[in-house]
């Protein structure tokens, strides 16, 4: 009798325990299912205002551009003579493209991310993907190799969206890799909880002191970059209720992790 009281005893602490660590678990979940509902509920109210902005900004620019396109046509019918204005008025005109620009990517980086999910297989987009990138990067004589798996890599995810981040990676590591060549390597697995996409390149490395900025919105470390590829790849991720983990050593590359959750 003593005995089966005692195991009964054992049973219903053990039992409580797993409880009580399944309760922390769900309570975590619920925590960040806040917080992410939280930034959510911000980044469309910023979404809202950024749409709001672009409209105000494009409309007068459409007009800029239109009025300095007809200016060039009306001095190039007068004769050889506004050579010097002709060329200012094509400064201006590049100037206001790239404004433009500037905005439209803006306003893909703030604005509200609508996903459209479904069952991709990883290893297969990233061997489309390494297709697509290698003429690009066979002119940095960058060579591209896809890491072999043994089975399909599933992830509930919007494929177009991910193959953006993956994108941005590829380019960011190829641009690194732009003066002497190197390797870039696409790799995927998956484990009980997430499926996970590596992006590695033997490339100059980061910087530790730059590490956590180069994340940042309009932070970027080569001439003439928008600074918002690494940021819009983040909030990808993030937006699928995952996260990017960054290891790197400057000499010897760079590796780029992006982790999904396994269940969606």
């Amino acid at each position: 009798m003593g005995g089966f009281v005692g195991g009964l005893v054992t049973g219903l602490v053990g039992a409580g325990i797993v409880l009580a660590v399944a309760g922390v678990r769900m309570y975590r979940r619920l925590l960040s299912l806040q917080q992410r509902t939280r930034q959510a509920e911000r980044l469309a109210e910023l979404g809202v205002l950024t749409g709001g902005l672009a409209h105000e900004i494009r409309n007068p620019l459409s007009t800029v551009q239109l009025n300095l396109q007809l200016l060039a046509e009306e001095l190039e019918a007068d004769g050889d003579g506004h050579n010097r204005l002709l060329s200012r008025l094509a400064t201006v005109q590049s100037e206001t493209s790239r404004l433009r620009d500037i905005l439209d990517d803006f306003l893909r980086y703030a604005g509200k991310i609508e996903l459209t999910r479904s069952e991709v297989d990883l290893h297969q987009l990233l061997v489309e993907m390494a297709d697509f990138f290698a003429p690009q990067a066979q002119l940095n004589r960058v060579r591209i190799r896809v890491a072999d798996t043994s089975q399909k890599v599933m992830a509930n995810v919007d494929g177009r969206l991910i193959r953006q981040a993956v994108l941005n990676l590829m380019i960011n590591a190829n641009q690194a890799m732009m003066n002497g060549g190197g390797e870039l390597i696409l790799r995927t697995s998956q484990g009980n909880d997430e499926s996970v996409i590596d992006v590695i390149d033997t490339g100059p490395g980061i910087d530790p002191a730059e590490v956590e900025r180069i994340f940042q919105a309009y932070y970027s470390r080569k001439a003439g970059g928008s600074g918002l590829g690494l940021a819009m790849t983040r909030r990808i991720v993030e937006e699928h209720g995952g996260k990017v983990t960054v290891q790197s050593e400057p000499g010897k590359g760079s590796q780029f992790t992006l982790h999904f959750p396994g269940k969606n």
